[in-house]
């Protein structure tokens, strides 16, 4: 489950940057946040890809899997926030 959420907030991260380059705003703390995300989720893939050639299932649906999930999304929710601050400070 954290392999979804992590692929899930990359992507939106990745609209949210493209987004901001299309009206001539790209934010630093954005890419940022997008490539922490994209890389958590490679490093998950790998991950998967281990479990399932052990014979396990791709994605690990548990409680604990989830609730790692939700802890990387807060964590890199945490990093944006304190990019965000620290870019709006220097400005």
């Amino acid at each position: 489950m954290c392999e979804i959420l992590t692929i899930l907030a990359a992507c939106a991260f990745t609209a949210y940057y493209f987004v901001g380059c299309r009206s001539g705003k790209p934010r630093a703390a954005v890419f940022t946040t997008m490539l922490m995300f994209w890389g958590a989720a490679l490093m998950w893939a790998v991950d998967c890809t281990a479990n399932a050639l052990a014979g396990e299932p791709f994605f690990d649906v548990s409680r604990e899997d989830t609730v790692l999930g939700v802890i990387i999304l807060a964590a890199g929710l945490c990093v944006y926030g304190v990019l965000e601050t620290i870019a709006r400070f220097r400005a």
